[in-house]
């Protein structure tokens, strides 16, 4: 019996990730196969002041988030370097103004907000 319900388990992990990578397939990139927990970002967004040069359909003093998403949005490996400019900041690809970085943000934080911004910077 229990080594039966271990098998369901790892049954119905494979089915997610199966299902996750037919939805990355379809939509062009893992990122927007992802859940995105959008109260957390935007609990995130508005705590580390992003909204100073950030907005969600308008450039301020940097790119729009649904700019940045439309630019990334079927490139693969876009999670992981948006996360690192985050945390490390960056210059040259949006313009002249550079991004600070974020060194105190977590790392979940920071992988919570890039997801939602690849998602769109979704309301809800």
């Amino acid at each position: 019996m229990r080594r039966r319900r271990v098998g369901q388990a790892a049954y119905a992990a494979r089915a997610v990730v199966a299902f996750v990578v037919v939805m990355a397939g379809m939509t062009g990139s893992i990122s927007s196969a992802v859940a995105v927990d959008t109260v957390a970002a935007q609990a995130i967004y508005k705590a580390n002041a992003c909204a100073s040069c950030h907005m969600v359909d308008r450039k301020l003093v940097g790119p729009a988030y649904r700019d940045i998403a439309a630019k990334y949005k079927n490139d693969a490996g876009a999670q992981a370097r948006l996360e690192k400019v985050v945390k490390n900041g960056g210059a040259g690809v949006w313009g002249a103004i550079p991004m600070p970085s974020h060194p105190r943000m977590s790392d979940a934080d920071i992988r919570t907000v890039v997801q939602w911004i690849l998602a769109g910077a979704p309301e809800k």
